[in-house]
């Protein structure tokens, strides 16, 4: 994709995500996080062609104007947009999916000296907020939100909230996700309580019918809305019962 497109493309994006974007000339001046995305494609282009020392001195100087540091060997997707963009650093084996967005403060770093892929990977659509520090050679799965101060240091699946230090899942496919608990063999001064623990599980489970039903009652609606552009009469479950035969010893 050339240059213009990107250019073009990345702007439009803005415009969508952010309501305070003014307009199209505002933002392609006054928007760091967008510079820093931008100069990082020369960036990586050396790092690729082994001129790893210029990549580097030309990242440092991205870093002294944005205050966005990013690795010349990171990958990063389309769309992507860093807002407020100060104090964000993303590490060299960092991948980044499409349409993520990244807060002031967040770091996409690594726990440690060790070698190979050592810095997480963000799926598509994937948002982080404030602070937030994602760490390691972990997965984060798409459409992924991460909440402001966060520490995620595990895998994450898909359609999920984090929160939390260290982050934990407190939302999947809309549903409220039961907290975890520490091992109650490792902490004796809270002995476990089964009636609470009981009753908490009982509530959680009926929270994810409720969500699971509304789900399903919203897929007939639309099976009944598409059926019914298409001509088709569906029967009540009263009308069907009208139109049994009667039984035997019943008069008709």
């Amino acid at each position: 994709m050339g240059i213009i497109t990107t250019v073009r493309e990345d702007i439009a994006n803005v415009k969508r995500s952010d309501p305070a974007a003014q307009s199209a000339f505002t933002i392609f001046i006054s928007y760091p996080g967008l510079h820093a995305k931008w100069m990082h494609t020369p960036e990586h282009w050396l790092w690729t062609h082994g001129l790893r020392g210029p990549a580097r001195v030309l990242s440092q100087i991205t870093r002294f104007f944005t205050g966005v540091e990013i690795h010349p060997a990171a990958q990063l997707g389309r769309r992507f947009f860093i807002d407020h963009a100060m104090g964000v650093v993303i590490g060299e084996t960092t991948v980044v999916g499409d349409d993520c967005t990244l807060y002031q403060g967040v770091t996409l770093g690594g726990t440690g000296n060790e070698d190979g892929k050592r810095h997480p990977t963000l799926g598509n659509n994937v948002v982080v907020g404030s602070g937030a520090k994602v760490l390691g050679n972990i997965q984060i799965g798409n459409n992924v939100r991460i909440g402001g101060n966060s520490v995620v240091v595990k895998d994450v699946p898909d359609n999920a909230t984090v929160v939390g230090i260290p982050g934990r899942v407190v939302r999947r496919n809309g549903c409220r996700v039961l907290e975890e608990r520490s091992d109650a063999r490792e902490r004796h001064e809270h002995m476990p309580d089964p009636v609470r623990e009981a009753y908490a599980l009982s509530r959680e489970k009926i929270r994810e019918n409720a969500c699971r039903i509304g789900q399903l009652e919203a897929q007939v609606a639309e099976l009944t809305a598409l059926l019914e552009a298409r001509g088709v009469v569906l029967k009540t479950a009263s009308a069907r019962e009208e139109d049994l035969p009667p039984h035997e010893g019943e008069s008709s």
